[in-house]
């Protein structure tokens, strides 16, 4: 009979406390910037005004001052030169496309462009991890394999050339991981190249 009692008179307790998911300070934050909680862990900023979230494409229309533009996430994605998987890396869709390009996300600009190749490379066997070649590329695409200069040409949108009876290819797309190579004909041996 006691723990029939005790059982109603909790289930009553806790069916008549009030429950608060959040405390009235974060209430407040969250009505102050036009944030939801849904929408903060989406990055929206509670420690922002309504319209500088709504700026960033977070709640109602940005302020007339600037053209009332409300971005949809495609259209982010677009003006920023990101990808939803570059996002994911650090690209900021927040930022113009130049900007992104400079941290290293997306197309260089023109006026900008350098070679995807240009760089100090080594060649390595994958069990040991010794050096096979160093290899340079400058800027003109113009290779150097272990201080020697050797012709390059472009196929499949990697950078190709020959040492010897040793083929190196250096993809062009740095994205692409995992498909700088090289291979030893004449041993048929193979294994990886990575930037230094």
């Amino acid at each position: 009979m006691f723990r029939q009692t005790a059982l109603a008179l909790t289930l009553t307790l806790l069916g008549s406390a009030q429950v608060h998911a959040i405390n009235a300070k974060y209430a407040e934050q969250l009505e102050r910037s036009g944030c939801t909680q849904v929408t903060e862990a989406q990055g929206c900023d509670i420690h922002k005004t309504k319209a500088e979230n709504a700026k960033a494409g977070f709640g109602a229309a940005a302020p007339a001052a600037d053209g009332g533009l409300n971005m949809s996430y495609e259209q982010k994605l677009e003006h920023s030169g990101c990808t939803q998987v570059s996002e994911l890396n650090g690209c900021d869709i927040n930022k113009t496309r130049a900007e992104n390009a400079a941290a290293g996300f997306g197309d260089v600009p023109a006026a900008a462009s350098a070679s995807p190749y240009a760089g100090n490379w080594v060649a390595t066997f994958p069990e040991t991890g010794a050096t096979v070649a160093t290899i340079r590329i400058d800027d003109k695409e113009k290779v150097w394999v272990n201080d020697k200069q050797v012709s390059a040409r472009k196929s499949d949108g990697a950078l190709v050339f020959k040492d010897g009876m040793v083929t190196y290819r250096i993809q062009g797309d740095r994205r692409l991981k995992g498909e700088d190579g090289w291979v030893d004909n004449d041993a048929g041996t193979k294994g990886p190249i990575a930037a230094k």
